[in-house]
């Protein structure tokens, strides 16, 4: 009898698509949608980046090439590493991946069995707990609170270690709330990896992405040589979402594993790319600052604007670009905002319960659009609660 497996069944995806694809849809019925749903950089993909693409095209680099990525690549993140965080890894513990979201996946897979456990944040980005449910996972999440900034808190996992525990997974600057862990959380948070002798997955693809505080890594306790597994990639720091171009820094033997998943997929990433990538990574970094300039005109603004309408509360965030409000106090649940908020105001925005429970009563928005449209989403909201009679 056919039927689709119970591994299909387990599969979530990302929630935010199916706010897009509702957006779009009213979008096509002719109204003006704002868009805060979905987690991408309005800006193009930095001009000398297209043009190293556009070279390797007219060169014919077309064909398949090392599953594990392009040499010239992987040397390249190695510099990069260097550079930015003070250690340069071996070229055996990279991985260039198509984008960093496969990462995810691999990474569980290559280290943890069905039924052991993740410890994860929550709320978190979708993809993690999608490829746990998927593969049979245990997450054993972590509550992140307002009143602690939305930083995952060290003494919190500790206490939720367990002979299961197999992955340890964090994220800063961290997706959906902003929040930034300090130095000393980060370190801590290593500690507690070695101590029990675990894997730390860190997922830093915003970790360029910060306003005010120093980016802080766990990699540099074992130099991703032991048990600390990296994720980054070129999709958020610098706007290459659609050019699907990620990388890892890991144990040997992990990426090995790893690279022989990816292999059996996708065979590799389309080596055009990849010398694009190396444009970026190595390139003029002045691209990421002058993004990061217009990003926290944006900050500051929405941050503002949400601040001024009735019943809601926003923090600032350190990192990355989303906003996480509390809209406790409009009465409506974080479904409901969104809902409202998307028929009646024109402004698409995702529930804070779509990245775990404890996201319940808070929204995201993704505040990767043009400062006139942060003031007309932030007024059409105020006319949206004034009618509804909030406040």
């Amino acid at each position: 009898m056919k039927g689709l497996s119970d591994a299909a069944g387990r599969v979530e995806g990302q929630p935010m698509f199916r706010i897009l694809a509702r957006a779009n849809h009213l979008e096509r019925e002719g109204r003006r949608i704002l868009h805060f749903e979905i987690g991408e950089p309005d800006f193009e993909s930095p001009r000398h980046v297209v043009e190293r693409a556009k070279k390797a095209l007219d060169d014919g680099d077309t064909h398949y090439v090392n599953s594990m990525g392009i040499p010239e690549l992987r040397e390249a993140v190695c510099d990069a590493t260097e550079r930015d965080y003070g250690f340069r890894p071996d070229l055996e513990q990279v991985l260039i991946a198509p984008g960093a979201n496969p990462i995810i996946y691999f990474a569980m897979r290559a280290v943890a069995n069905p039924g052991e456990e993740v410890i994860v944040q929550d709320p978190g980005f979708p993809t993690y707990y999608s490829a746990m449910k998927f593969i049979g996972l245990k997450p054993v999440k972590i509550p992140l609170y307002e009143e602690n900034e939305f930083r995952m808190d060290p003494d919190d996992v500790r206490k939720r270690i367990t002979p299961k525990t197999r992955l340890i997974m964090m994220n800063s600057p961290q997706n959906p709330t902003g929040a930034v862990m300090t130095g000393g959380e980060v370190e801590e948070m290593a500690s507690i990896a070695e101590e029990h002798d675990v894997y730390l997955l860190t997922d830093e693809i915003y970790g360029k992405m910060l306003y005010e505080a120093a980016h802080h890594s766990p990699s540099l306790r074992d130099e991703c040589r032991e048990r600390t597994i990296m994720l980054n990639g070129m999709s958020k720091a610098y706007a290459m979402t659609g050019w699907r171009l990620g990388y890892s820094i890991a144990p040997r033997d992990v990426t090995e594993k790893m690279g022989l998943i990816l292999q059996t997929i996708v065979s590799c990433v389309p080596p055009f790319v990849q010398r694009a990538g190396i444009e970026a990574i190595l390139g003029p970094q002045t691209v990421v600052d002058d993004m990061m300039a217009e990003f926290r005109k944006r900050r500051d603004l929405i941050v503002q604007g949400l601040n001024s309408l009735p019943g809601v509360s926003c923090l600032t965030p350190g990192g990355a670009f989303y906003v996480f409000p509390n809209v406790k106090g409009t009465g409506m649940s974080d479904v409901e905002f969104s809902e409202y908020m998307l028929e009646e105001a024109g402004v698409a925005t995702c529930p804070g319960r779509y990245f775990g429970e404890h996201g319940a009563g808070f929204v995201r928005f993704s505040y990767a659009t043009s400062l006139p449209e942060i003031e007309e989403a932030v007024e059409r909201m105020r006319e949206a609660l004034e009618k509804r009679g909030v406040g």
